[in-house]
């Protein structure tokens, strides 16, 4: 058998075939045949500044292209410094490989540097966590974690490789992909929905990620638009339908989930960001019959009994769910009253808010951020929001026109991926718009690299909501204690300055007609910018306690 000349080219081979293009990583001597075997085999290598930004990356890269993602950490504090990164591709079902450097074998247990056994850290984040066995064995064994990842339901797998068997010779493996057949839905659970969806008189259909991952957003639209089904996004559920659809009914969320009768959750979890499953029982209405739909069985809810359930291929599932509505009488005019009910609040709701996206008000009326940049944003632009209170508005008033072009970090809520997110997001979309929202005390986290974009020529527009404060929990501790501690930040903190000293550009914002030209040298600036404007810390985004 034909012998890679070592290990490291045995492990890059076979991600390549995977369709991995970029390397992510941070300088580290564990891996350095990995980093050899990239350049034999002509992959990008692009290097972080800390360790959970190449994690971030290589999630992002996964969620935008729909490819599994690859990032390489040296042994040690390497590896459990991409923990956070990890733990969010898992929650975010993102397909990810780790491969980690790992203390020579041959000198384990005698106190080697950066000797730790890293498996049983990254085992309750991954759907698998491993040690290659030996030289011998690192192509087959990077093949089982990519197929791993990339087979339902995602998610993120580690592998670590001892220095010395890294460094081997090893044999060449050849990998033959083959896409699984798709996992098809039980019919009966698909005509139980579809009767559920006979009986309804204000139905919701909320699409999530998974319905982008598992590139079923043409079978989504599909189904939503036969059916004439109002339809609240979650997540890269965003752009499925694009922004000012007649059956996008966002801003009208809290009387959609207030007051349904059947909620028909597709691709996401029904956790805290969809009230746990509970919905209905407002002004008079009782609670709704939820339904929840999964790549995965073991995606389908738990905590809670839904009136029904299937599991199967996302496109699969809502083709077929389609036909089964024909068959159960479906009538989509049906609903016609409950929709023209939702799309009035949604309009009633735009048209309460202009005021405050075109605010004059001095400090900065955090909204009025949000009216400048719909003003520039294109079609095809690349949102990505990281942080508290700031980013919240992102979500409410920035609705993509195409879907595959909103990251945020997800039902973990980790802080600190903005950067890594923006790094993969301009390799993905060369052509487009990058747009990194940042409340400043995301910034903290991760704005080192900015000199990762600097040096790879990546430029990224970042617009800092600066408060000066935590503002997630400056605000709730004053109403729960009538005080705060902990919450506060320095007020217009120069993290433009930051950027500008990293090799970017930037500027400090303080009123409000200065936005929209600041925003416009940023876009026209073609290096990595941020526009860092001083907002209002007396305005909290308003929220609701039950997560609906």
């Amino acid at each position: 058998m034909e012998s890679a000349k070592h290990a490291g080219d045995a492990a890059v081979a076979v991600s390549k075939a995977y369709g991995v293009e970029t390397m992510f990583t941070l300088s580290g001597g564990h891996v350095f045949p990995l980093y050899d075997g990239a350049v034999h085999e002509g992959m990008r290598i692009l290097d972080v500044r800390h360790e959970q930004s190449a994690v971030f990356a290589a999630e992002a890269t996964a969620r935008l292209t729909r490819s599994p993602g690859l990032a390489v950490l040296t042994a040690g504090p390497g590896i459990t410094n991409g923990v956070s990164g990890v733990a969010t591709a898992h929650f975010n079902g993102s397909p990810v490989v780790v491969m980690g450097g790992r203390a020579p074998q041959s000198r384990w247990g005698s106190g080697a540097l950066q000797e730790l056994d890293h498996p049983p850290l990254l085992k309750p984040i991954t759907k698998l966590s491993f040690t290659a066995t030996d030289a011998e064995s690192v192509g087959q064994d990077v093949e089982v974690a990519f197929r791993t990842a990339v087979a339902p339901h995602r998610g993120p797998v580690f592998l670590d490789v001892a220095m010395d068997h890294l460094f081997s010779p090893s044999p060449a493996h050849e990998v033959r992909t083959q896409s699984p057949s798709p996992l098809e839905p039980d019919p009966d659970d698909l005509a139980s929905i579809a009767r559920l969806l006979a009986e309804a008189e204000r139905p919701v259909l909320v699409f999530g990620s998974d319905v982008w991952m598992d590139r079923a957003e043409e079978a989504a639209r599909d189904f939503a638009e036969t059916w004439r089904l109002p339809v609240i996004p979650n997540g890269q559920g965003r752009g499925i339908l694009p922004s000012g659809h007649e059956l996008l009914v966002t801003r009208a969320r809290g009387l959609a989930f207030g007051q349904a009768d059947l909620v028909i959750v597709v691709g996401t979890p029904l956790d805290f960001r969809l009230g746990y499953g509970w919905f209905g029982g407002k002004e008079g209405a009782p609670l709704a019959r939820v339904v929840h739909i999964a790549d995965a069985p073991s995606q389908l809810a738990t905590h809670m009994q839904p009136a029904a359930s299937a599991a199967g291929d996302l496109s699969v599932v809502l083709w077929s769910l389609g036909a089964a509505c024909g068959d159960a009488g479906v009538k989509p005019d049906a609903y016609s009253s409950w929709l023209s009910k939702l799309a009035d609040a949604a309009a009633a709701a735009t048209a309460k808010d202009a005021e405050l996206l075109a605010s004059e008000s001095d400090p900065i009326h955090p909204m009025r951020v949000y009216g400048e940049l719909g003003r520039v944003l294109a079609d095809d632009a690349v949102v990505i929001g990281d942080g508290g209170d700031f980013v919240s508005y992102a979500g409410k008033y920035v609705e993509p026109k195409q879907p595959g072009n909103w990251l945020d970090p997800g039902p973990y809520g980790c802080l600190g991926t903005g950067l890594g997110y923006s790094i993969a997001a301009r390799l993905a979309r060369p052509s487009s718009q990058v747009v990194l929202l940042l409340g400043d005390g995301a910034a903290g986290f991760s704005l080192m690299d900015v000199d990762t974009l600097v040096r790879h020529r990546l430029p990224v527009v970042m617009v800092c909501g600066n408060n000066g404060m935590w503002g997630l929990e400056k605000h709730p501790m004053q109403l729960l204690y009538g005080y705060d501690v902990a919450a506060e930040l320095q007020p217009q903190c120069r993290y433009d300055q930051v950027v500008t000293a990293l090799g970017g550009g930037g500027e400090l914002v303080t009123k409000p007609s200065e936005i929209g030209p600041a925003l416009r040298r940023a876009f026209d600036s073609g290096i990595p910018y941020m526009v860092n404007i001083a907002t209002d810390p007396q305005v909290a985004y308003p929220r609701n306690t039950t997560g609906v």
